[in-house]
């Protein structure tokens, strides 16, 4: 009888033990099956000076096919300031230039500095993407400044990319000097060897078929288009050959009660001048065909390796641009939406076709959206932007989008500028006839808001203490100041808003 019941206790045991033991083998396969499946792969597209809002996107067909008619359109998406390198900051680090302390192109302003590599740099958004096993490559302009002896030459790459092939100085389609890995590469002017859209792109195309396909790519492309010198490649040099600025909106108008900036140009414009920016408008077109080559062959080449369905795409630009507006020839830099909105282009998993967004975005949530992807967790980055995904696909996340933001912007200035030197200091880019479109007190921060008012805020650090203010809805081309005209006690929270977003830092710059 004893030896009965011992018999079924140890079976019972026995069991017990088997159960046990099976339970501890399926958790870790699961364990393992979960740490095998593959983050998501993303490409970044960044586009030098594309703007919005003259049709900068109307050359760009495969691009809207492939990108934007294949996933979202974001129709509110802006730089937190209109200049190339503090932009550039912005979208590497995640932060407002008040924090990440590149203010414009120069060292003086910080562009590629000692600092900004001592500092932002070390905690940008590829170094998060590198501790996720990430295999990383970096091809195009990076910074204006980037490659200079001051701050380590050729020799300087960033953390967190594997492959580098990055420019020296700024945007160049010929004749230029590569940082290849920290190694010197000296281009010169043969189209197939040189031009620098199609090179990065043909690199790219290398590094995905020599990526292992075990780890998740990240690539970030940033060819020179639309930026100056606009050297289309030779099929594109004779496209548009009829196409003008366009003459509708602010082009050719007075900026009379505006900040003294826009009151200085000539107005109507010189025939010189509009010939000028006319030309630059045709080329800057030209320039974008191979960039939309650039989209289709890397789309093919996400197919051909099977790719494509688990890759984001993000097209998008660093700021917009002007040609003609408040009769300035051409340039960036102003607070007017022809130069602080961009493109934003979406596909990948999760993400419905053909979406048109309406949630306000900006460029420091670029990096903040794409970590959020690579599973990294956000809520403790250092980052003053948040996560987009939420709202282009909401099956994957939830979110809220800002009620309002900031956009800011430090002027630039030349003891003398070269182009008019009769006009002494405190000016520069003075092109052409002697229009400037900077100045040292060019310097404006600006809340634009849509969610209770369709509204943009603007004070100037200047000695008239200059404001300017615009109702986007029945003014979309920011023809009136109506600063005269508001409710005091609505300029009164605008100009707390103002305050609050001037000095956030991380988490306060999101809880509004």
């Amino acid at each position: 009888m004893a030896s009965s019941l011992s018999r079924k206790t140890h079976r019972r045991v026995s069991e017990k033990a088997s159960d046990l033991l099976l339970f501890l083998t399926l958790l870790t396969c699961l364990l393992r099956c979960t740490q095998c499946v593959k983050a998501s792969n993303m490409i970044l597209i960044l586009t030098d000076d594309l703007d919005v809002e003259l049709g900068g996107m109307t050359p760009l067909k495969k691009t809207k096919a492939l990108i934007g008619d294949a996933g979202a359109t974001f129709s509110r998406a802006y730089t937190a300031t209109p200049l190339c390198c503090p932009s550039r900051s912005s979208i590497l680090s995640g932060k407002y230039p008040h924090n990440h302390m590149v203010h414009n192109n120069s060292f003086s302003g910080n562009c590629s500095s000692k600092a900004w590599q001592a500092g932002p740099e070390m905690q940008a958004f590829p170094v998060y993407l590198s501790k996720k096993y990430y295999q990383t490559f970096y091809g195009g302009k990076y910074l204006n400044q980037y490659g200079m002896n001051e701050t380590g030459g050729v020799g300087h790459v960033p953390p967190g990319w594997d492959q580098w092939h990055v420019l020296v100085g700024n945007s160049q389609y010929y004749n230029y000097t590569l940082s290849v890995n920290g190694k010197a590469e000296v281009h010169k002017d043969d189209y197939e060897k040189d031009y620098l859209t199609d090179l990065i792109l043909n690199r790219s195309l290398t590094f995905l078929d020599s990526r292992s396909p075990q780890h998740p790519f990240f690539v970030m492309l940033c060819p020179p288009a639309p930026h100056s010198p606009w050297t289309a490649a030779p099929a594109y040099q004779n496209s548009f050959a009829d196409v003008k600025a366009p003459r509708d909106g602010s082009f050719n108008k007075p900026g009379n009660d505006k900040h003294w900036l826009l009151r200085q140009p000539v107005n109507p414009m010189p025939n010189s001048s509009i010939d000028y920016l006319d030309n630059a408008f045709r080329k800057r077109w030209q320039t974008l065909l191979s960039v939309d080559d650039m989209v289709e062959k890397l789309v093919k080449k996400l197919e051909d390796i099977k790719e494509l369905d688990n890759t984001y795409i993000f097209f998008t630009s660093d700021n917009g641009y002007h040609t003609g507006q408040f009769s300035l020839p051409i340039d960036k830099r102003q607070l007017y939406e022809f130069d602080i909105r961009v493109p934003l282009l979406v596909r990948g998993p999760g993400i419905k076709p053909n979406q048109t967004l309406q949630d306000p975005v900006m460029n420091i949530d670029l990096p903040m959206t794409i970590l959020d992807i690579a599973g990294v967790n956000i809520s403790i980055l250092d980052m003053d932007g948040q996560s987009f995904l939420p709202q282009m696909a909401p099956s994957l996340r939830n979110g809220t989008s800002r009620p309002y933001f900031l956009v800011e912007y430090t002027g630039e200035h030349f003891t003398k500028d070269p182009d008019c030197p009769k006009l002494g200091p405190g000016v520069a880019y003075c092109f052409p006839d002697c229009v400037c479109e900077d100045a040292f007190n060019n310097t404006y921060a600006c809340v634009r808001t849509f969610k209770d008012n369709n509204l943009q805020y603007c004070e100037f650090a200047d000695d008239e203490a200059f404001v300017e203010v615009y109702n986007m809805t029945t003014d979309p081309h920011q023809l009136e100041n109506i600063v005269k005209k508001v409710d005091p006690a609505l300029l009164q929270v605008m100009n707390q808003r103002l305050i609050k977003l001037q000095s956030c830092k991380g988490d306060s710059c999101r809880n509004l």
